[in-house]
């Protein structure tokens, strides 16, 4: 075997060993409590920040006692803190979908954890692990390609529209958790505008989008910490417009929350859409 082709074989290893390989995290309780302490909560939220960009298959979230306790409360306990978990995945836009296992197992033996300090195993052992496992990557095929002009956003706001009708920003794409928009983003949002300014008889609702967040609340922008994204989308939009010459008269901005999800990728519940409330004649 030549080096070209160990160098190929070591490759192809390499990248099997990534996909099978489950990202874990661990968050600590304090005694008898299942609210998670504000320092896990910060570990907890950057590490869900991780997730933006990874394709999940599942999570799986576990809860554990320290072994003081009965074997019913252990249990009830431990499974609390398994929902807090779930609660604050769910409230950062992590589709439940996603969520496959959120158990309670009770205590931990003393003798498992690799310490000798009785006080630090028990810290060690009030916890909830968590495991996140990416989905494979999926063969790429060779078809032909066919060339198809899609028609675009600009190009259904410079056509046939009239009252009522709802345009969705396709390829408007929002980082999780943050009002602005990804900057690839930046460029189809900008010849949206230029066919807004140009389209000078139209006045529309800019709505915002969220996905995932539990009991139809509102996600948390964590730029302000406030609970109000889809509205801090919207507005985003609308600032944005504004700027590049549409007239606010024409305009207003309202966040939907999460109560029209697309039904598909979560990624695509992050989005802002105009709803057209008068058209005009041609000016």
């Amino acid at each position: 075997m030549n080096k070209l082709q160990i160098l190929i074989v070591s490759l192809i290893i390499s990248f099997k060993v990534s996909y099978s390989q489950k990202l874990t995290h661990e968050v600590y309780f304090d005694t008898d409590k299942y609210v998670v302490p504000s320092t896990e909560t910060s570990r907890l939220l950057l590490f869900i920040s991780s997730l933006s960009d990874l394709d999940i298959e599942s999570i799986s979230i576990y809860g554990f006692c320290d072994d003081r306790g009965a074997d019913t409360y252990n249990l009830k306990l431990s499974q609390q803190r398994a929902d807090a978990i779930k609660t604050l995945f769910s409230e950062n836009e992590i589709s439940e979908d996603l969520i496959t296992n959120v158990d309670g197992k009770g205590e931990i033996l003393l003798k498992i954890v690799d310490e000798t300090n009785i006080i630090k195993i028990r810290g060690l052992n009030r916890k909830v692990e968590i495991i996140v496992k990416p989905k494979p990557p999926k063969p790429k095929e060779v078809v032909k390609e066919v060339v198809v002009k899609k028609e675009t956003t600009s190009d259904k706001i410079k056509g046939d529209i009239k009252v009522g009708d709802k345009i969705i920003f396709e390829n408007i794409l929002f980082k999780t958790g943050y009002a602005r928009v990804n900057p690839e983003s930046k460029k189809t949002l900008e010849s949206i505008a230029k066919a807004l300014v140009e389209r000078n008889n139209v006045y529309f609702t800019i709505q915002g989008h969220v996905c995932c967040t539990k009991y139809t609340r509102d996600a948390v922008d964590r730029k302000t910490k406030k609970r109000n994204l889809s509205e801090a989308r919207a507005k985003y939009v609308y600032e944005y417009f504004a700027k590049k010459g549409v007239d606010k008269r024409r305009m207003r901005y309202m966040g939907m929350r999460r109560k029209f999800p697309l039904g598909g990728d979560p990624k695509f519940d992050r989005r802002v859409e105009i709803l057209i409330t008068y058209v005009g004649k041609n000016q």
